[in-house]
């Protein structure tokens, strides 16, 4: 009797050391458990019998859960890209639309100043009076005068820019306010969404806008508009300055929905930013229209260049780097903004610009309803 209340108590005790390491290799191998954990180091097992090895082994393969170590790279479906080529066609055609309208009006607000003026110098009598301003001024604080110079001197400033340049003015202004939020901590959600463009993003269609205002880099921003500057008088004085900004708009958005089509087509998708491909399109516009003309580099002058052989080694440079992967630039916005420029003067502008009658036309009636069918 003693022996067998031995062997009882022994194989109870037994019977109850089984069921604790059975819990303890359970909890050990349960599916929740490891997806909670993610894809963290697996713990150091203790070791066990060769039998418990490859039962472990077998369990852990059957709950279905990666190895330890970085998730493998998968590559996700190709983006759609019906959306932003629709916005792409009806944001060129709104900007050309939009242009004309502001042509029509700049001209009837000239023509309208032309007669007030006329009519004012008529009903005009005698000299201005001088001893009245003179007595005005002498009437003037210290500070009230320096202020009124340095007004008068800011707008002979103003006066002596071109169209052009005073375009580009507002266009710089843009571009710091974009930069200097770029600086704020609590607005990099927001600029990443909205002032970045990507084809894999969520926000596709509006960054095709905003991107080509955005710089992160000042030496970036300056290039950029020191090109411009550069070259906006020739462009304006080849298209003026209503139809300036529809190119300028409509080659930042055309450029970057080739960016797109590249991205999405190589699948090496990032995100870009910056004016890069608008300011390239004119760059190019003016080269192909003038390619004899001579260029220089500011921090190079005594290297001197043709506009034609310039807007070559741009094309070829981009076409390069696009070709091997570079991720410096985007190069295939740069190319599509090129492209753009050089086939707008040299066919888009009789395609689009020169058949906005019709339009023009009904904003003229629209506006002048008793003018009938009186030509604009």
């Amino acid at each position: 009797m003693a022996c067998r209340g031995l062997v009882m108590k022994w194989a109870k005790t037994e019977f109850i050391r089984s069921q604790t390491n059975t819990t303890a290799r359970s909890t050990r191998l349960n599916p929740f458990n490891q997806q909670r954990c993610g894809f963290r180091r697996e713990t150091k097992r203790p070791e066990t019998k060769k039998g418990n090895v490859s039962k472990d082994t077998n369990t852990s393969h059957s709950v279905g859960e990666t190895t330890p170590g970085p998730p493998p790279c998968v590559k996700g479906p190709r983006p759609k890209l019906f959306k932003p080529l629709m916005f792409t066609i009806g944001f060129t055609g709104c900007s050309f639309g939009v242009a004309a309208i502001m042509q029509y009006e700049s001209l009837k607000s000239k023509i309208q100043a032309a007669k007030d003026q006329a009519e004012s110098e008529k009903s005009k009598q005698g000299s201005e009076d001088m001893a009245h301003w003179h007595d005005w001024w002498n009437q003037l604080t210290a500070f009230q005068r320096q202020l009124i110079l340095l007004l008068s001197i800011g707008d002979d400033f103003w006066s002596n820019l071109t169209e052009g340049q005073k375009i580009v003015t507002g266009i710089i202004a843009i571009n710091a306010v974009v930069l200097c939020c770029w600086r704020m901590p609590f607005m990099q959600r927001r600029m990443i969404q909205y002032f970045t463009s990507s084809p894999a993003s969520k926000t596709r269609c509006l960054p095709m806008v905003l991107s080509s205002f955005s710089h992160y880099s000042i030496i970036h921003m300056v290039a950029n508009m020191y090109v411009l500057w550069t070259f906006s008088s020739g462009m304006v004085s080849l298209l003026g300055k209503e139809q300036f900004l529809a190119v300028y708009l409509s080659a930042g958005v055309i450029s970057t929905m080739v960016s797109y089509t590249c991205k999405a087509a190589t699948g090496r998708i990032y995100p870009s930013l910056g004016a890069s491909g608008a300011v390239i399109a004119v760059l190019a516009a003016v080269c192909s229209k003038v390619p004899e003309a001579k260029l220089g580099i500011i921090l190079l002058p005594m290297f001197t260049f043709t506009a034609g052989n310039a807007l070559k080694a741009l094309v070829a440079i981009d076409a390069v780097g696009l070709t091997l992967g570079w991720r410096l630039f985007d190069h295939a916005a740069h190319l599509g903004g090129a492209l753009f420029g050089v086939w707008y003067l040299a066919y888009g502008h009789r395609l689009i610009w020169n058949k906005r009658q019709p339009l023009v036309k009904l904003w003229h009636n629209i506006r002048s309803p008793s003018a009938g069918g009186s030509r604009p």
